[in-house]
């Protein structure tokens, strides 16, 4: 081999072990698994953000919205289609974990995908119109106890969803069976808080977030209280816990980002040490509170064990709300 043709293969050698280092944070894509203006979308953009501004990127971030199915359709591709991308993240919720619980997925399972970072959550919460009688969680389950038929409760989601699941939750914890309820479904939270304010359902089982959004913005509701195990920090450190009035219902609402099945270890390795660096951040700690998420930082193995955890509590709770179940292959 002559002199030049070995100094050729060297910066061959060279560049390709350059790209592979480089690979998976060159040219990101943050695929959200619905149309624009949702928490999906709202976690793309927290990242796109954070991941340029804090350097970790060279370029920005492109976001790519694979409506469908609440995460069904991003799921499949992403399996089928693109399992080795190692620079393609995708959106997760809880309510992604809720449907695969369920088998709405198709059938992939928990097992199926490489679950990389968990970001920030927002959890439940139980919401009234600002003049409803209900003053505290206690008065809103005495009345569900009472007659479950008077009481209607509603949110951004039909019979087995995550909105759902809170309202049977609820109706649960006040020694009601959720099959006799009153539930109402609608197109998202949003056009749920509407409906309570105009007095068309009485309960609201939304998102502590979103509802403490919505309040800044002028809505006229209350939040009674919040599905976690304490108390939340900020402006909502004065809401109690349903623990706290007797109740036990917790609801964390997960967020995140997996990748495909097939991605090398070490591009993995990459994201989930990206990850970790971004979210020990105060720039990063700034931009998630900015956008209603409460701290969860998890990456690698610590995170596909809590999506585990997750995927097997609702398998039993769908389980004992008559839901269907798919079991982990």
């Amino acid at each position: 081999m002559s002199i030049t043709s070995r100094l050729v293969a060297v910066a061959v050698s060279a560049s390709a072990v350059t790209a592979f280092a480089a690979g998976a944070l060159d040219k990101t894509e943050c695929i959200a698994p619905a149309k624009p203006g949702g928490g999906f979308d709202l976690t793309c953009k927290l990242v796109q953000s954070a991941l340029q501004e804090g350097k970790f990127i060279a370029d920005p971030m492109r976001v790519t919205y694979m409506p469908g199915g609440i995460g069904a359709v991003a799921y499949n591709t992403v399996i089928a289609q693109k399992p080795d991308a190692a620079n393609a993240i995708v959106a997760f919720s809880g309510g992604s974990l809720l449907n695969l619980a369920q088998g709405k997925f198709g059938r992939y399972t928990e097992n199926d995908v490489r679950w990389l970072a968990a970001i920030g959550t927002d959890y439940g919460a139980v919401v009234v119109a600002e003049n409803s009688p209900f003053k505290s969680l206690k008065d809103v389950m005495a009345a569900i106890k009472a007659d479950p038929t008077k009481v209607v409760l509603g949110a951004g989601g039909t019979v087995g969803s995550q909105d759902w699941m809170k309202a049977a939750l609820t109706a649960r914890a006040a020694g009601v069976n959720p099959k006799t309820m009153r539930y109402v479904a609608f197109e998202g939270g949003g056009e749920a808080l509407t409906a309570l304010q105009g007095g068309h359902i009485h309960v609201f089982t939304g998102d502590a977030a979103e509802a403490g959004q919505q309040i800044k913005a002028g809505a006229k509701v209350r939040i009674l209280a919040v599905m976690n195990d304490k108390r939340l920090t900020g402006d909502m450190a004065s809401i109690p816990t349903a623990a706290e009035q007797g109740y036990d219902v917790e609801w964390p609402i997960v967020r995140g980002f997996y990748l495909g099945p097939k991605v090398s270890d070490a591009d993995y390795k990459l994201w989930a040490d990206t990850f970790t660096k971004l979210m020990a951040t105060p720039a990063y700690d700034k931009l998630r509170s900015e956008r209603g998420l409460f701290p969860l930082a998890l990456t690698g193995a610590p995170l596909d064990a809590y999506v585990k955890k997750q995927v097997a509590g609702y398998r039993k709770l769908a389980e004992e709300f008559g839901l269907n179940v798919v079991p982990a292959k």
